[in-house]
């Protein structure tokens, strides 16, 4: 097989190794056998330290080879050179010798040092993507149909975003609230002019703009009976069953999970959860006088990839003007094209009084966003809420880059077409296997409802070089491509996921 080490003309010299493949039967990492590159393990299962082994090995022999090959106009001879002593050091085990990342030495660190919220395992350790594609330090490709959990909307190291982030970066980073900064504005103008909403207040995260809603629905019905001369005011909220909308104390309120919600208890009192897609249940959680705020996602995600209908949106509108409780959408993960929509409520034509928004927004760096009507605004006074970091001059730049490329007719066809293939083309591909009950979504937020757990699924479509998540109740698959994926790129996602089926007991 042709390993390949091209040479950069470019500040830093990136040596990549092309379709590193594991042959069966390969020599143990504690063989004194010849160190040869087949033998290195590419699957992200293999033991850590024989990645760590390998990883080193290359560091050491890139660290030596030839100045030449990090200066422009390095010769044919001195690269094939370069290349020989590349193979048999095990070049293609790190991704990038300019950080010469090891895998081992990250899970250590991350193990001994950070908080133990996420478990992780020895999942592959990233180094850099392009496009729908990541690579880890051994090199390996995998198509990425997580996007970060629909934050990578225009996928890796997307040019224009990283131009954006790049110019803003050497002009201006932070500066605080107390003083204007332009991206910011015209991200604002952008997001009201296309969308039911007059003001913007920027945050950092999706959790972080539903706690904002929280504040400003309770602070309108305060300000609602002030005027009447009333001395109670409606504080409750109402959420549904599948539901998430984050896990800060406020936030975690409105989350439906019960494992998330139990360790935190008491929680503030006044929330009811009704049932997702039942009016008649809504109506009964809705009180006038007690329902300050109703949460709910157009399209849930980490309940289970479960798209509302128009009737039951409409009625949630409906019962809101009724009650005068405050309807709140939450498209953190649904919003900005992933629904082929730019906002996932556009489909039915029903506003809301208050959206949050966060995931994709500024194409992987933090941010957040609570959008607001008027009279929800006019309720809101200086000091009443604020956030350090957010609506800075670089992520906000970042944002206006990305919500460029993705309000456009062009773009937003793409999402619609790319969700429909993949959704039929995931029905077909398994439609005899048992286990399937159900392929449901909404643009490129897609599900696949199985009878079993979907957590092996996962595991065997990762060392098969996709990546996927679960939801709801871990017995989902839930699909999340960068919302640029390709025609070629959404048949090969689906013939993994077939082969992958095929393989798990």
């Amino acid at each position: 097989m042709r390993r390949v080490i091209e040479i950069f003309s470019h500040d830093i010299t990136h040596v990549t190794a092309l379709n590193a493949k594991t042959l069966d039967g390969g020599a143990s990492p504690h063989s004194s056998a010849p160190a040869d590159i087949r033998a290195v393990p590419t699957s992200p299962a293999a033991p850590p330290h024989a990645m760590a082994s390998a990883l080193h090995a290359s560091a050491v022999c890139l660290a030596s080879a030839p100045n030449a090959l990090r200066r422009r106009g390095a010769t044919r001879s001195t690269s094939r050179s370069v290349a020989r002593r590349a193979r048999v050091c095990r070049a293609e085990a790190i991704a990038d010798p300019a950080t010469g990342v090891d895998a081992e030495t990250v899970w250590k660190d991350e193990s001994e040092c950070i908080l133990g919220t996420y478990g992780r395992g020895p999942t592959p350790v990233f180094t850099h993507g392009k496009g729908c594609v990541i690579w880890d330090t051994e090199g390996r490709e995998y198509l990425d149909f997580t996007a970060g959990i629909a934050v990578n909307c225009l996928g890796h190291s997307d040019p224009d975003w990283v131009a954006a982030v790049t110019e803003q970066a050497g002009k201006l980073c932070h500066v605080s609230n107390l003083y204007h900064t332009e991206p910011g504005a015209t991200l604002a103008r952008k997001l009201t002019n296309d969308c039911f909403a007059d003001r913007v207040f920027y945050c950092n995260s999706g959790a972080e703009a539903n706690e904002g809603a929280i504040k400003f629905a309770r602070k309108l019905q305060k300000t609602k009976a002030e005027a009447n001369g009333e001395t109670k005011w409606a504080t409750g909220t109402v959420s549904f069953s599948n539901c998430f909308h984050g896990r800060t104390l406020g936030a975690l309120n409105l989350t439906w999970k019960e494992a998330y919600r139990t360790p935190f208890e008491p929680l503030s009192p006044g929330h009811t959860f009704a049932t997702y897609g039942d009016l008649g249940s809504a109506k009964a959680a809705i009180v006038k006088g007690k329902t300050a705020a109703v949460f709910v996602e157009p399209v849930q995600g980490e309940g289970g990839v479960f798209p509302a209908d128009e009737a039951f949106l409409k009625g949630l509108r409906e019962l809101c003007d009724e009650t005068g409780a405050v309807l709140v959408f939450d498209e953190v993960q649904c919003g900005l094209g992933r629904t082929g929509y730019l906002w996932g409520h556009q489909s039915v034509n029903v506003e809301p009084d208050i959206m949050t928004v966060a995931k994709p927004l500024a194409g992987g760096l933090p941010i957040g966003a609570v959008l607001v009507t008027e009279t929800v605004a006019n309720a809101m006074s200086p000091g009443d809420h604020g956030s350090t970091f957010a609506g800075g001059p670089l992520v906000c730049h970042a944002a206006n880059a990305v919500y460029d490329k993705v309000n456009t007719p062009v773009f937003m066809a793409n999402v619609v077409a790319r969700g429909e293939q993949l959704r039929s083309g995931l029905r077909e591909a398994l439609k005899s296997d048992a286990r399937v009950v159900e392929v449901r979504g909404s643009g490129l937020l897609v599900g696949v409802q199985l009878n079993v757990q979907a957590g092996p699924l996962v595991g065997i479509c990762r060392d098969l070089g996709l990546l996927v998540i679960t939801a709801g109740a871990g017995d989902v698959l839930r699909l999340l491509p960068p919302l640029v994926v390709s025609e070629s790129e959404v048949d090969k996602a689906v013939a993994i996921i077939a082969e992958a089926m095929g393989k798990m007991e």
